[in-house]
């Protein structure tokens, strides 16, 4: 059986289990003749993976359009629902220092837990929902908010929010967003960066539009850096592009989410958390079957001389990928103590246990993203 097989029968067994579980709902109860688990899982991965539409879809399979529209939202429903313990499950500590490792010694960022960024999901324009969901690029959106680990799988996520929201009110809003910010997350106590005797929180990375807290560093702002800011800034965006591959690879793999959404958003919502988890799922199947769906030189890579090579996605995911925009969070004053782990951050990364040897040749040809 072909690895292919493989997980489409696993996916099976997993939706014939919760419908087992659920009795069909509604749908066991009328007199019609119910579409088949593998159909219904075929035809719901044929409108995430080519974002066609549900009429196309519908004709395709067979199908009634009605009936299409009914059974892929139950079904993302139903994937998330599966998949999300397993593949998306709420970091514990332990997990949180593993995450950490895997940052330091494939990124080089220390005592760092994740990357964190927003993406705009476009959808068709609801019914009497005015400006909620107008955003400020001119469409309509929902907002996905999520972090992701060195191996560009999605550690948490929040979807849903409007589309005018700005990304940081979108992170202070959300549940895990207030907790980082409010120190209940479960990250592991401080550590020492490594060879060193420095204390330092764990950290989690993101680019200017989030607020500069103990745990969740930002790069730092001007154009006349010092040398040592600019490396800084630097290494903090080499493990923060993370993030932005992550998008890119599951945007390019499920391409629904590479147009406006025709549905309701409550679906779109559905459709969204069960890309997360498909994304997730056959992120981690790559290690056994040949990484066929993040391939080598798939994400961005990079060269002996600290230049970035494109990743392949970008050949698939047009513009800006949907990111949020850098907007600054307020006037507040970033507090002197998250200032202060920058700081020791930005010190570590000029000694001989933080140093990378290509760091400062990048900074001097301002390959800088």
């Amino acid at each position: 059986m072909s690895t292919y097989e493989e997980e489409e029968e696993e996916l099976c067994c997993m939706l014939l289990l919760l419908e087992e579980e659920q009795r069909m709902k509604k749908r066991r109860r009328t007199h019609s003749t119910p579409v088949g688990i593998a159909e219904r899982l075929a035809v719901t991965l044929r409108y995430l993976s080519t974002g066609t539409s549900q009429k196309a879809v519908a004709a395709d399979y067979m199908l009634g359009t009605r009936t299409v529209a009914k059974l892929i939202p139950e079904v993302c429903q139903a994937l998330w629902k599966g998949l999300q313990p397993e593949f998306v499950p709420f970091p514990s500590e332990a997990q949180w220092a593993n995450i950490a490792e895997d940052f330091w010694r494939i990124w080089n960022f220390p005592l760092c837990v994740g990357a964190i960024d927003g993406k705009h999901v476009q959808i068709k324009a609801p019914p009497n929902a005015g400006s909620d969901y107008f955003n400020y690029k001119g469409t309509h959106s929902i907002v996905l908010m999520a972090t992701c680990d060195a191996h560009y799988r999605f550690t948490m996520v929040d979807v849903g929010a409007y589309g005018r929201e700005s990304d940081g009110g979108v992170f202070k809003e959300s549940e895990y967003g207030a907790r980082i910010l409010e120190g209940t997350l479960g990250l592991p106590p401080p550590a020492k960066l490594p060879g060193t005797d420095t204390p330092s929180p764990y950290m989690f990375v993101a680019d200017a539009a989030f607020p500069l807290h103990l745990n969740l560093m930002r790069p730092y702002s001007g154009h006349n850096l010092r040398a040592d800011q600019s490396v800084y800034n630097y290494r903090h965006s080499r493990a923060r592009r993370i993030i932005e591959n992550a998008f890119g690879i599951m945007a390019s793999r499920w391409r629904i989410l590479g147009k406006p959404i025709d549905c309701s958003v409550n679906n779109a919502t559905h459709i969204v958390k069960a890309c997360v988890a498909l994304h997730n799922f056959l992120t981690r199947t790559d290690v056994s079957n040949g990484r066929r769906y993040n391939p080598p030189n798939y994400a961005d890579t990079e060269r002996p001389d600290g230049q970035v090579q494109p990743g392949e996605w970008r050949q698939v995911v047009t513009g800006d990928n949907g990111l949020l925009e850098a907007r600054r969070l307020g006037t507040a004053r970033a507090a002197r103590a998250a200032m202060l782990v920058r700081d020791n951050v930005k010190t570590f990364f000029q000694t001989q246990h933080g140093a990378v040897p290509w760091q400062d040749r990048v900074v001097r040809r301002g390959l800088l993203n």
